[in-house]
């Protein structure tokens, strides 16, 4: 298997966080962030295991009920990241406003 650079580690693991900023509060698991953003399962689990220890997200390993699963994990973003990510958010809508405005 041909070895993916940093940078491209870096876009999925962006991709990865815009989906679940996208999706919060409601937690996915593994394998429908996969699906969703195109990657084999696998490698989507070492991303999220990385972005799990820079405290980006949060990985939920019990049901609602509180069994804990087995195999399975669902991720959700860290508060921290969340407010990160809705602040940026807020500035981009911003600036393309004002930018309309200019025109």
């Amino acid at each position: 298997m041909p070895k993916i650079s940093k940078e491209k580690k870096d876009k999925v693991s962006e991709q990865i966080l815009h989906f679940l900023f996208s999706v919060s509060p409601e937690p996915k698991f593994t394998s429908e962030i996969a699906e969703e953003i195109a990657r084999d399962e696998e490698f989507v689990k070492v991303l999220l295991m990385d972005l799990k220890e820079k405290a980006l997200i949060n990985e939920i390993n019990r049901n609602q009920s509180g069994t804990q699963y087995l195999r399975r994990q669902r991720w959700i973003l860290s508060p921290s990241a969340f407010d990160v990510y809705k602040k940026h958010q807020l500035q981009s809508q911003q600036n393309l406003n004002s930018n309309t405005l200019s025109e």
